[in-house]
């Protein structure tokens, strides 16, 4: 999304949906432009994702730029320089519940604000802070990955191991995407390997 930026106006804008969506290529590719554009940008990452970097947001397709680490909303917000124009954010659910009033206080002070994070958890429930964002947010945008039962659209994340806890950090080992019809937050992989082979061995 290209917005044609006036004075003085900030404004949040908010990239959602499930792992493997393409939310950090999105966010980076808005966050390049905005540097190829001479605008002041500063993008920060939650210091609890260490996946792929230290001090860069890396999508899963490899995609990287460089980003600074916050322990928490009210850290980001300390670390905005005066004269930044934009800030870039990703792993927004990975935030505490202040992001949404950091990001407003940014918007109001004439910064666009960029967030890319998960709607949804893994049991496919709202995933805090991220509605609150996107009901503040001037531009939204939902992206959609690829089911990997059958290939339609997925908007949901698949969790293949089991943990009942909310953040599990990983990747393709942990999670996969999935359609609204493969998705089922009670089944991990293995429960899945085994009710194939009971269904093989029936046959």
């Amino acid at each position: 999304m290209d917005v044609v930026r006036t004075p003085a106006t900030g404004w949040i804008e908010v990239v959602v949906g499930s792992m493997f969506s393409g939310k950090s290529e999105e966010l980076i590719r808005r966050l390049r432009r905005a540097q190829i554009a001479r605008q002041r940008v500063q993008i920060f990452k939650p210091a609890v994702d260490t996946r792929f970097s230290d001090d860069h947001i890396v999508s899963h397709s490899e995609l990287r730029i460089p980003s600074e680490s916050a322990n928490s909303a009210a850290d980001l917000l300390s670390k905005v320089r005066a004269d930044t124009e934009v800030v870039g954010i990703d792993e927004g659910q990975f935030f505490d519940a202040e992001l949404p009033a950091a990001a407003a206080a940014l918007a109001a002070r004439g910064v666009r604000v960029v967030v890319a994070g998960l709607d949804q958890d893994y049991l496919g429930k709202p995933f805090e802070p991220m509605p609150q964002l996107l009901a503040i947010a001037e531009y939204i945008t939902k992206t959609r990955a690829i089911c990997m039962v059958c290939g339609n659209p997925a908007n949901h994340t698949q969790r293949l191991v089991h943990s009942q806890d909310r953040v599990l950090l990983g990747a393709q080992d942990i999670y996969e995407a999935r359609c609204r019809h493969c998705f089922d937050p009670t089944l991990s992989r293995e429960d899945e390997n085994k009710a194939a082979a009971t269904k093989a061995e029936a046959q």
